[in-house]
């Protein structure tokens, strides 16, 4: 008998970026294995093409605008959506188990009991540290709160993903069997498919505006102010002072994000050597990324290991990043380079990583290995066997 699923994704999905990637190959994953899915999400993204899987949407509510990451008011007011949706769903379907991401969990707790489904708490980061990550509130009476009912949802769910070494840590901290709970890194290993996406049809724009015979220094990602953007920018700074073929292209950012850093690098003089491509489809960014002599993660806060870093450790190409636990937690010196958060050391590491046969491409290498050995396909979707081997056996 074919098992039946519901996987609860409170993100604009599909939208490129952490999560909603995430969402997608863990949901790519499940259905691989023959489980049949219905996935609730906001209405806001495009429709992944999954066969197998059936997407559910709350209204969009566009006047609102866009969901924004992080807690946001905007997401605890279609959350609540979220929750209706849920429960006409558990009430009218039988679902063998629930997969919830992140806060979804909070209500899923309290409907396990009533409708008696399995429940996987996909645990992307600690929501009590986002409250204050994001300055969403500093009140430790809502924050404490949080966290205790994260811990009992931890403790409440039949199996238990978390996506890097500082959440399994904290995790394996509260649980009382250690046994259900499996770490999968969120690594990126298919193209993300669309339904609007027309197959034979390349509908990418060019990568214009490009010049020739430069040595490309690429970032790829979101443009928050933890990413470490204006840090990247003075390093470049001090890197193009000294090599005057070398070009920063940054890719990704909403368009407010695009010019306040478009503006930043004008100030600091390099705005003639660097390019802000705002969003692109996943397509175009991996074009860009395949462009660059050195790829660089300037991050600057967290403690999770952003999800890029796994698909640039399969890149070949030298990878500078800020040497914080963020990053430290999957690199160490043997397969990047890795720079204190200050421009003149992050310039310097990214000036060793650009020569041509330098220790670059021996790091490069040496990180194509640990990917294949660690995070590759094969490896992740045995842990998602894994996880669903955990449900199965649940009482």
């Amino acid at each position: 008998m074919t098992a039946r699923a519901l996987i609860i994704a409170p993100q604009p999905f599909f939208s490129p970026r952490g999560t909603p990637f995430s969402v997608y190959y863990r949901t790519l994953a499940t259905a691989e294995f023959g489980v049949k899915i219905d996935l609730l999400t906001y209405g806001e993204g495009e429709d992944p093409d999954i066969p197998g899987v059936n997407i559910i949407r709350i209204p969009r509510f566009k006047i609102l605008g866009n969901v924004k990451i992080g807690p946001s008011f905007l997401k605890l007011f279609l959350d609540f959506f979220i929750v209706i949706w849920a429960f006409m769903l558990l009430f009218t379907r039988r679902y063998d188990f629930v997969h919830a991401h992140e806060e979804a969990v909070f209500f899923c707790r309290f409907f396990k009991g009533l409708f008696r489904f399995k429940l996987i708490y996909d645990m992307h980061s600690s929501l009590p540290q986002q409250l204050t990550n994001f300055n969403f509130t500093r009140s430790e009476l809502l924050i404490t709160l949080f966290r205790k009912l994260e811990d009992t949802c931890l403790k409440s769910a039949d199996a238990v993903i978390t996506i890097c070494p500082d959440l399994s840590d904290y995790v394996d901290g509260v649980i009382d069997k250690p046994e259900k709970h499996v770490m999968i890194e969120n690594s990126i290993f298919d193209h993300v498919k669309l339904k609007s996406s027309a197959p034979g049809v390349n509908s990418l724009p060019d990568m214009e505006n490009l010049p020739g015979n430069k040595r490309f220094i690429v970032y790829a990602g979101t443009l928050e102010s933890y990413q470490g953007i204006e840090l990247l920018i003075d390093s470049f700074k001090k890197v193009h002072d000294k090599i005057n073929d070398a070009f920063l292209i940054v890719v990704g950012g909403s368009d407010p994000q695009v010019a306040f850093y478009s503006d930043y690098a004008q100030k600091r003089g390099v705005a003639d050597s660097a390019l802000f491509t705002g969003r692109v489809p996943q397509e175009l960014a991996k074009r860009y990324c395949a462009l660059a002599h050195v790829i660089v993660s300037p991050r600057i806060a967290g403690t999770n290991t952003p999800l890029k870093i796994y698909e640039l450790l399969a890149g070949g190409i030298p990878l500078v990043a800020t040497d914080i636990y963020s990053h430290t937690q999957v690199l160490d010196g043997e397969i990047s380079f890795l720079a204190t958060p200050e421009p003149g050391d992050m310039a310097d590491k990214i000036m060793e990583a650009i020569v041509p046969d330098g220790p670059g491409r021996t790091k490069a290498m040496n990180a194509v290995r640990v990917y294949e050995k660690k995070y590759s396909r094969p490896v992740y979707i045995e842990k998602m066997r894994k996880i669903l081997g955990i449900i199965a056996c649940a009482e």
